[in-house]
């Protein structure tokens, strides 16, 4: 086995040593009350100071990060966070729930066949799951910090992620300026709830795991009703169209343009 260069060798440890005290930047949490917990990681501004108000964002994690571990739900997106350049333009306050692993953002129903394909049914109301009731009241929480600009409060997600964010769209929809779902899906019954929300969709065409058509319909009854929608379909992308959505420039810029 060919040995690698000392330097490139000590490079990588340094590399790998780097991105992990970035990820240490978010701080641990929990919320609980006497029903509810839920744990989370926070991300302060650089140079915060708890005399000034910041936005919020809230980020909800896939369903392979579910867990109660307290660091898995910062495998993607939380680095786009950490960005020098995007601390410095946008300084935020940005939490990263974790749902527990018996537990689902949304209210759907999943199941994968014997081929193993992937099934969703997305409900129309009912109660928030167990993990979503701990979110709602985190959320509030957190809101009524003063540091807490209530203006700028905002929410994303991908795949079980983006399901529970439009789930907590409709659950509040007077709290959020604005949100992005990244391949994601609901039941289109519920999208009249959060019609007054600014919105970006993302979606792969090719995605094997969640189908590209909810994202589309969503998009679709949103655009039918007049409401304000955007919809990015990446015709090569796979399930992990993510990637793909966090490179968008104009991401961030468009999120953090909106306020109540």
């Amino acid at each position: 086995m060919k040995r690698l260069p000392l330097i490139l060798l000590t490079l990588m440890i340094v590399a790998i040593k780097s991105e992990a005290q970035d990820l240490t930047q978010y701080v641990k949490g929990i919320y609980a009350d006497k029903q509810d917990t839920i744990a989370y990681r926070v991300l302060f501004p650089e140079n915060f100071d708890p005399a000034q108000k910041y936005p919020v964002v809230f980020f909800l994690h896939g369903g392979g990060e579910r867990g109660n571990d307290n660091e898995a739900q910062l495998t993607h997106g939380a680095k786009l966070f950490l960005n020098p350049e995007v601390r410095k333009e946008f300084p935020a306050i940005v939490i990263f729930p974790q749902c527990a692993k018996d537990s689902y953002w949304s209210n759907t129903d999943a199941s994968t066949d014997s081929l193993g394909k992937r099934h969703f049914v997305f409900q129309k109301g009912g109660k928030p799951t167990k993990a979503m009731k701990a979110l709602l009241k985190m959320v509030d929480n957190f809101l009524d910090k003063p540091y807490a600009d209530k203006k700028q409060v905002y929410v994303g997600g991908l795949s079980m992620g983006g399901m529970g964010t439009y789930e907590l769209l409709r659950r509040k929809p007077r709290t959020f300026a604005a949100a992005f779902a990244i391949c994601g899906g609901d039941n289109l019954a519920n999208v009249n709830k959060y019609k007054k929300v600014p919105l970006w969709i993302f979606h792969g065409g090719k995605d094997e795991v969640v189908d590209p058509r909810f994202s589309k319909e969503i998009a679709d009854q949103l655009r039918i009703i007049g409401k304000e929608v955007k919809f990015t379909h990446y015709p090569e992308a796979n399930h992990n169209s993510w990637d793909a959505a966090f490179a968008e420039p104009t991401l961030l810029p468009w999120l953090f343009s909106h306020k109540k």
